[in-house]
């Protein structure tokens, strides 16, 4: 079989398992032969030959079939055992050098070619964290290494991981980057330890110029994954190499996650993505509209419905899009202006999912557990700093989180008066601008409440 059919086969596998996948895995295999029903796939490393013939030999074989060659097992070996062997595309008039480890394509997750820095709305919630992802993206040396990144679902870590990655290969098409899951990770080095190839995978992942891992939260408890993956990125840096990790929590908060790694993280830069206000939901709303009016130039959007949205849905980033993509799709699809009462009604299920009640007591009983207080010394008239900041704190989440009036507030705190309340807000709007850790509190506490 002539390297024209492989170039067949491979063409096809690019069709069904996607650009990435194929760059990734199908790109670096050739093909030693065909005898007796057996094809000799030549893989660059085992690693990589074991993770195609489990995830794609069916697809191979089906493909071999199309062009009339008939397959019925895949012997996939590497150039180690096979010497040198035949390239699968047109013999240049050079011969080339033999492939090293750092050639090898990166196992990594797909990026989403939308999840730009162009796309990214940037507020007083995600700033810094956009301003640090910037500054890696230029591809200079930078003074905090690794980068981590953390907060909530939908506020934006998976999009500047993705930006990053977009901003660095346009700037440097050879540079070598590397972005998965921590799951992933996972994943990967629980087969290379199952078929013996650990060195293969240790060569890969420490080859790369920026590694990013996404979620390392799902790594919590996993003891060999773990230690594995502390002296991935320990060797990265000792190299100059830039490491970005992300999760759900900071570090030192993360349960089942080792303190030498807790330590290690918080050398680097710790960032926090607050959660959206009502302005930065407002304006990604409005850039979200302008890519989908260019789509859908007959759908009208009537004055108000973003702002509605802006103000009601407030759990993440993601609900709030989809649920711009679903109003978009009705009024396409009926072919009517979208008003506020059909996105009242067509949105009614997410409504009624971010509508849920908190209560005054509810936001009490949650503070003074955060902070280990008893309801005795939140509803006192004592005023030490350890009791009147946890006071203060639960009275502006419950004028952020209730409808109730100020003068209700006051009441339920003990019998104050409406003025106490304001002073309370007001202060810890001033402290939440210059005290990170109120700020840490606040987020820590709503997502609690309102989950």
């Amino acid at each position: 079989m002539g390297n024209e059919c492989w170039l067949q086969v491979q063409t096809a596998m690019r069709n069904i398992v996607g650009e990435n996948a194929y760059t990734n895995w199908i790109v670096p295999l050739s093909l030693g032969g065909i005898d007796k029903g057996v094809a000799t796939v030549i893989a660059p490393t085992s690693f990589i030959g074991d993770y195609v013939a489990r995830s794609y030999g069916d697809n191979l074989k089906a493909e071999f079939a199309k062009i009339g060659e008939s397959v019925e097992r895949l012997n996939f070996v590497t150039k180690i055992t096979t010497g040198a062997a035949k390239p699968t595309a047109k013999p240049a008039p050079q011969p080339k050098p033999q492939r090293t480890e750092s050639d090898l394509p990166l196992p990594g997750a797909a990026l989403d070619p939308r999840l730009t820095f162009d796309n990214f709305v940037v507020g007083k919630p995600n700033e810094l964290a956009h301003a640090a992802a910037r500054r890696v993206a230029e591809g200079r040396d930078v003074s905090f290494n690794p980068l981590f990144l953390h907060g909530g679902v939908g506020l934006g870590k998976t999009h500047l991981m993705h930006a990053i990655a977009h901003e660095l290969k346009k700037r440097d098409p050879n540079a070598r980057v590397l972005y998965l899951s921590a799951e992933q990770f996972m994943y990967r080095f629980v087969q290379a330890l199952r078929f013996k190839d650990t060195i293969a995978f240790k060569e890969m992942f420490r080859s790369v110029d920026l590694l990013m891992v996404d979620d390392v939260q799902f790594i919590a408890g996993k003891t060999t994954t773990q230690e594995e993956f502390f002296h991935t990125f320990n060797a990265l840096i000792e190299q100059n190499k830039q490491v970005i990790i992300s999760g759900d929590r900071s570090p030192i908060d993360m349960e089942g996650l080792e303190e030498r790694i807790k330590s290690r993280l918080q050398w680097g830069l710790v960032v926090d993505l607050h959660p959206t206000d009502y302005e930065l939901r407002l304006g990604i709303l409005q850039s979200k509209q302008e890519i989908q009016a260019r789509q859908n130039p007959d759908v009208v959007v009537a004055p108000g419905v973003l702002e509605f949205m802006a103000h009601r849905i407030s759990s993440n980033v993601r609900v709030l899009e989809g649920a711009l993509t679903r109003l978009y799709a009705f009024g396409s699809l009926v072919g009517r202006e979208i008003t506020l009462e059909m996105a009242q009604e067509s949105l009614s299920d997410i409504l009624r999912a971010t509508d849920r009640k908190v209560t005054i007591d509810e936001i009490i009983r949650k503070v003074t557990d955060h902070y280990g207080l008893n309801l005795t010394d939140m509803l006192s008239a004592r005023r030490t700093r350890s009791i009147a900041r946890p006071r203060q704190l639960a009275m502006y989440l419950s004028k952020q989180l209730t409808s109730k009036s100020l003068p209700e507030i006051g009441r339920r705190f003990g019998k104050r008066d409406h003025t106490t309340v304001i002073h309370a807000v007001k202060k810890i709007e001033e402290l939440k601008a210059v005290d990170s850790q109120i700020s840490k509190d606040i987020e820590h506490l709503r997502r609690i409440l309102e989950g």
